[in-house]
């Protein structure tokens, strides 16, 4: 097997002697490169940020940031990274880089103060800024998340500043103009990001792996059940570092080919379990518009570069954002393993607290999404910030209206039981009967009894049961709303 290697700003270097679970923030840092920090260990402030080059929407490559402190060094094996320090262009010997253009705005428009935050910042900032499809159309006095130059202010949701109350910053990100033809790393967008390689990286007791194909990974998981799965790691990278969890075996799965396809076909849309939330959103494009609603209300743009649908089913979370969404959208897994495949109900998947009927040496290939899909859509979180932050309660809603009647209704809701749960009762209260306030009301005080909400730090159970009445009132008063306009 070739020495697991990393390309950081243009120069290559080994990977050992880092332990498996080494972050990449603890790899750059032990090499000097220290403009990466870290804030929260968690995935939540975003002064770890760097890019990495991935297989692109609209060109070969696109620069996408994550949180360093959440992947394994040895999950970028024979991959590309730039951190804060490698965006400027080196001057001459006793002259001091030129800076980029985004760390010049920061700059001349106050977007620093402490300090702390901003490489991470400039990381975020710049993968937006080199985003291929990044639109100069947008007219800030009715989108006030998106810049004229068309940066959408989303990119940086998962960035966190104690010094500047953002106006600066945003204020740097509405300045910055489009990448140069000479920009060296927006030519590297028109060449194919590094393949993904095979690895077998063991160090300090630990192994990390990663094969090929799939009937190779589903084989080795039959050897291993033991083994931890991983995609984005960003439920894996909180374990190590808060909890300092350690694994013998680490299988990585998110650059598998089988894992990474999404396919529309007459009946149903098939979405791989290792695309990430961010590569699904933009080659759906809003086609399923629930989806479209979930997107930016799960955590932060730095998160959703990472995470992947296979890895928030597969954790068994009751409070993760995608199963209420899927489970209104009707959607089943495509469970695999070494003998071949079975499809399960979404509605059936889900066994008790962070359990399921996955088998220990299955993976979840894909999510697979029936048509027609249901034409009146919403997803409600309710929680403490807009972005980047847990559910205390969500809810998803799929109704099909006909003539004024309710020929089906599918409710999904997390944050109120052991496991994300379908809202039966409400649904049966709902269907057949005429889309009306009397009807909702009454379906609503149905929907306030569902699941077993607990009281806890983030909400009380009364407050829960309470949002879940109030999301279908929303939801009637905002159908009316655009029926009248």
């Amino acid at each position: 097997m070739v020495e697991a290697r990393i390309t950081v700003n243009g120069k290559e270097a080994p990977i050992a002697p880092a332990a498996p679970h080494t972050t990449v923030l603890d790899f750059l840092r032990e090499r000097g490169l220290t403009g990466t920090k870290e804030g929260c260990a968690e995935g939540e402030c975003g002064a770890c940020s760097v890019l990495v080059a991935r297989p692109g929407v609209n060109k070969p490559t696109d620069w996408v940031a994550v949180n360093a402190c959440l992947v394994p060094v040895a999950a970028l094996d024979g991959q590309e990274i730039v951190t804060s320090e490698g965006l400027a262009t080196p001057g001459e010997p006793g002259t001091p880089p030129t800076l980029h253009p985004v760390q010049e705005e920061m700059a001349v428009r106050g977007g620093s103060q402490c300090g702390y935050c901003t490489p991470g910042f400039v990381c975020s900032m710049a993968a937006e800024y080199y985003r291929p499809d990044r639109c100069a159309h947008a007219d800030p006095a009715t989108d006030a998340e998106h810049g004229p130059n068309g940066f959408d202010l989303h990119s940086l949701s998962g960035n966190l500043c104690r010094c500047t109350g953002y106006r600066p910053i945003r204020d740097a990100a509405f300045a910055v103009g489009t990448p140069t033809d000479d920009d060296p790393l927006a030519q590297r967008r028109e060449q194919a990001p590094p393949a993904p390689v095979a690895t077998a990286y063991t160090q300090d007791g630990g192994t990390f792996l990663r094969t090929s194909t799939l009937a190779e990974t589903l084989r080795l998981l039959r050897e291993r059940p033991d083994a931890v799965v991983v995609a984005g790691s960003t439920d894996w990278g909180v374990e190590v570092n808060i909890r300092s969890r350690r694994a013998e075996c680490v299988i990585a799965v998110d650059r598998l080919p089988e894992l990474r396809e999404l396919r529309d076909e007459p009946d149903h849309i098939e979405i791989g379990a290792a695309l990430t939330l961010t590569e699904i959103e933009r080659r759906l494009d809003g086609s399923v518009p629930l989806l479209a609603e979930l997107f930016p209300q799960f955590a932060s743009r730095l998160i959703r570069n990472s995470a992947t649908f296979g890895g928030n089913l597969g954790t068994g979370s009751p409070i993760g954002d995608s199963p209420p969404a899927l489970l209104a959208l009707e959607a089943s897994v495509v469970l695999a393993d070494a003998d071949g495949e079975r499809v399960v109900p979404l509605a059936d998947y889900f066994t008790g607290y962070r359990q399921s009927v996955r088998r220990p040496a299955e993976l979840i290939r894909a999510i697979r999404i029936p048509k027609p899909l249901s034409p009146v859509v919403a997803f409600h979180k309710i929680a403490k910030r807009r972005f980047d932050d847990i559910s205390s309660v969500a809810v998803a809603f799929a109704l099909d209206i006909e003539d004024g009647i309710v020929r089906t209704a599918r409710i999904g809701l997390g944050g109120v039981a052991a496991t994300p749960i379908r809202a039966l009762d409400t649904e049966a209260a709902l269907e057949g009967r005429p889309w009306a306030a009397g009807t909702v009301e009454a379906a609503a005080r149905v929907l306030r009894a569902a699941g077993t909400p607990m009281n806890d730090h983030r909400a009380s159970a009364e407050y829960r049961s309470a949002m879940l009445g109030q999301s279908l009132l929303k939801l009637y008063a905002h159908t009316n709303e655009a029926v009248s306009s």
